[in-house]
């Protein structure tokens, strides 16, 4: 029985399944089975124990945390003050609400840390305004789709964690080495914004005064304070990444209810129910994921991987270039999160090998499988600005094709550049 050949049954049940449409937890626990019943090793009390333990991590509980808080913020208001502040700022110049759409998008990344609840967020806010002042209604979709990639890079970051869990790797360091490429994002999509607006001769907004200014920062105030207390809190170390979860729920509670006073004590139940529906279905995913890649890593597949890769782990570049081609087209058929739970303990032996900083790869890895939420056939946050700006798939993507390029190019300039990423994290540490 050689590597080779667990490889094959390895990929060849994973994407075969995928492909009949067998839901992802249950392909997941398939893939398994099928490695163990090929080593000769089945038995499905290892299965259920090793999906247990993949669930029973205290770094996880960061995910429910944040998503709970992006609950919240959605009932409470926060996203509507944090649009028509950066509105005020930046709506009066061509194509503002573009503007508006990219800077909240990087504003609501310190807050949410999620890609989809970036898009179906703002997306509720902005697409309507765009429509309304006479912008394409697919190119706004788009847009906003493009921005929500900054979401997953900026902390916080649920597939940050996920990678930090999976890697073993600081997800302190990961949330900081996050900060400056989440940036470069949003400016590389200004400046194209830019130059579409010019092309398209997109509409110019109404100036605000400065008092409109100042009301509308006073009424965000509280709102822009959370990413500063979040990230300064992990920078200072002050708590840790699952602490710093829970504090964003509270927070989050205490200006929706008691500041903005635009949520009800009755509206947390609902809260709670959307959020436990969410995070069922990440945790159910992250848990059949670990057992899989612990199913992965002992049938030996990280060290096939190397040793089928050593050549190229003398020249670092070559082959985190060669890495990022297998997941652009593995982030076109699977979700981000058992992507990063499976591979990023197959890739770890290999990076290190390499001398390639495991907190690097980490941003490279999920930017690229984030942008992948932006390509069919299962492109998350695709399907999220559909169902936002009731709008066909196709339509979307004929229009989000330049964006993901744009977001491509910026990727493999963080490749050929890993001081990009690596300076700034050593500053922020």
């Amino acid at each position: 029985m050689s590597g080779l050949e667990i490889i094959f049954v390895f990929l060849a049940s994973l994407f075969g399944l995928l492909a009949i449409g067998v839901p992802i937890a249950f392909t997941l626990i398939l893939v398994s089975a099928a490695i163990l019943f090929y080593m000769g090793n089945f038995n499905s009390q290892i299965i259920a124990q090793a999906v247990v333990f993949g669930a029973n991590s205290f770094t996880l509980l960061a995910i429910p945390f944040f998503i709970l808080a992006g609950e919240i913020m959605s009932y409470g208001g926060i996203s509507q003050r944090i649009v028509l502040f950066v509105s005020s700022l930046v709506g009066h110049v061509r194509g503002g609400l573009g503007y508006v759409v990219i800077i909240a998008s990087t504003i609501f990344a310190g807050l949410s840390g999620s890609a989809v609840a970036d898009a179906a967020a703002l997306g509720a806010i902005l697409i309507p305004m765009m429509i309304k002042m006479g912008y394409d209604k697919a190119t706004s979709v788009a847009l906003v789709c493009a921005s929500a990639m900054i979401a997953p890079i900026i902390p916080p970051s649920v597939p940050l964690i996920l990678y930090g869990v999976a890697g073993q790797t600081s997800i302190g360091r990961l949330f900081m080495a996050g900060i400056v490429p989440g940036l470069i994002i949003a400016f590389a999509l200004m400046i194209f914004w830019y130059i579409m607006a010019k092309r398209n001769k997109y509409p110019v907004g109404k100036r605000a005064s400065m008092q409109e200014i100042f009301t509308a920062f006073k009424k965000s105030i509280f709102a822009l304070f959370m990413p500063i207390i979040i990230v300064g809190g992990i920078r200072f170390g002050i708590f840790t990444p699952t602490e710093a979860g829970c504090i964003a729920v509270v927070y989050a509670l205490f200006i929706s209810i008691v500041i903005y006073r635009e949520m009800k004590i009755s509206d947390i139940k609902e809260v709670l129910v959307r959020t436990s529906k969410t995070t069922g279905q990440v945790l159910l995913v992250a848990a059949t994921a670990m057992s899989t890649a612990w199913v992965v890593t002992t049938a030996g597949l990280p060290q096939q991987v190397v040793m089928a890769l050593h050549d190229f782990t003398d020249t670092p570049t070559l082959l985190v270039f060669i890495i990022t081609i297998f997941l652009i087209l593995l982030g076109m058929v699977m979700d981000s999160t058992p992507a990063i739970l499976i591979f990023a303990p197959i890739f770890m032996p290999l990076i290190k090998a390499a001398g390639i900083d495991p907190v690097y790869f980490g941003i490279i890895m999920v930017l690229n499988l984030m942008i992948g939420l932006l390509t069919p056939p299962v492109g998350t946050v695709l399907f999220v600005g559909c169902g936002v700006g009731n709008l066909k798939l196709h339509e979307l993507v004929k229009k989000i094709w330049p964006f993901i390029i744009l977001e491509y190019g910026v990727l493999f300039l963080f490749i050929l550049f890993p001081e990009l990423i690596l300076i700034p994290m050593k500053w922020f540490m």
